[in-house]
């Protein structure tokens, strides 16, 4: 509400074609205007959020083990991978062992949103953690265990499902833009494959949904790995399990893993703003189409005479009759508007002269590779092929 056009009604009007009708319109969604600046709506807004939690019967139970999920994670550099935690159940104490999907840990520290240190955080609570061994994706669900070893074990079991669902058969290797414009040329579609990591989760998704949303008929692009934090052996060694390329946004190689994506001709493609990622794999994704031939009619001679040559067989005397006759183009013989012959010009001469060329207007001898049975009144057509690059 805080722009000087804002006009609820009409946002009102494009949500209910999308299915999000207002409950003044017979709808179930609750509208609520709000500005930031002029606190418009806003006691309104908690007013209605109580009460729809009222209604739906929302309750949480302090006193119990808390459960919540991941709103977004990331590496920092100095403090290792850290979570931001929405608590939707129970309690989370500084000190207590979690599960966040294919990460575990134990929580060492705990702030709220504007950086005070927490010892404990109730239902609806947002808290930022430290403390997990791995970087946890955004949306995976956490939970508190009793002890480091089950949550490890549930951890791995859920690494390994993911591992074994992104590689394939046998004979894997890595997967560079060369192989994907082979395999364009023998299939009609080609799939580009790729190893997202960034910084933090919420990049991890822009750069996923952008990437994704470039898929055509002619290239599909499929995201086989995403998640925040440095690029690592394992996601090289993933890339050559599920032949992929690594994009990574905001984030270098660490450790080995440089060395090894050299070894096993792994590519990796660093970026630090969205829009070079998605117009660089855009133009890739256009680099492994192959480019189409177009016919271009360049010019059309009438035969008006044919002489017999002991050298050629024939030549048909021709007036150029639309465009120009070229030499080195293709030729199509046209008699009663059907194609009988098609092929390369074996000779072009003015007079006696060979050329190169001949404009329309002009009379010329022409003589056709592998072909004399002209007869007056055959049109020859000629054309160049040429190639255009396709796009998506």
């Amino acid at each position: 509400m805080d722009k000087p056009d804002a006009n609820p009604e009409r946002v009102k009007r494009q949500l209910s074609e999308l299915g999000l009708v207002a409950e003044e319109w017979g709808g179930d969604t609750l509208y609520v205007e709000v500005s930031a600046v002029t606190k418009l709506g806003i006691d309104k807004l908690l007013e209605s959020l109580a009460l729809q939690a009222e209604v739906l019967e929302l309750r949480a139970n302090p006193s119990k083990a808390a459960t919540g999920v991941v709103v977004e994670a990331e590496l920092d550099r100095g403090r290792g991978p850290v979570a931001t935690i929405l608590i939707q159940d129970g309690t989370l104490n500084r000190g207590d062992i979690i599960l966040a999907g294919g990460a575990y840990g134990k929580v060492r520290a705990m702030h709220d949103a504007l950086g005070n240190q927490l010892e404990s955080a109730g239902p609806s609570t947002p808290v930022v953690v430290i403390g997990l061994a791995d970087v946890p994706s955004a949306g995976d669900p956490v939970h508190v265990l009793n002890d480091m070893k089950t949550a490890q074990e549930i951890a791995d079991t859920r690494k390994t499902k993911v591992r074994r669902s992104l590689t394939p058969g046998t004979g894997a290797r890595a997967t560079t833009l060369e192989d994907l414009a082979k395999a364009m040329a023998e299939n009609e579609q080609a799939e580009l494959k790729l190893i997202i990591k960034a910084d933090v989760q919420g990049s991890v998704e822009a750069v996923s949904d952008a990437l994704t949303r470039l898929t055509t008929q002619k290239v599909k692009v499929s995201v086989v790995h995403a998640a925040a934090g440095a690029i690592t052996e394992g996601d090289v060694n993933l890339a050559v399990a599920a032949g992929a390329i690594i994009i990574g946004f905001n984030v270098r190689p660490a450790g080995k893993a440089a060395s090894l994506a050299q070894q096993e001709e792994v590519q990796i493609r660093h970026y630090t703003i969205i829009y070079n990622v998605v117009d660089e794999v855009k133009a890739a994704m256009e680099g492994l189409l192959a480019p189409t031939q177009v016919e271009k009619n360049i010019g059309k001679a009438e035969i008006r005479q044919v002489f017999k040559t002991s050298k050629s067989g024939a030549v048909a005397g021709c007036m150029v009759i639309d465009g120009i006759i070229k030499r080195s183009a293709g030729a199509r013989l046209m008699r009663e508007g059907a194609s009988i012959w098609q092929g390369k010009l074996a000779s072009l001469k003015r007079f006696k002269d060979d050329v190169r060329d001949v404009k329309e207007g002009f009379d010329c001898g022409i003589a056709l590779e592998g072909y004399a049975d002209f007869k007056e009144g055959d049109i020859i057509e000629v054309y160049e092929v040429e190639e255009v690059k396709q796009t998506l």
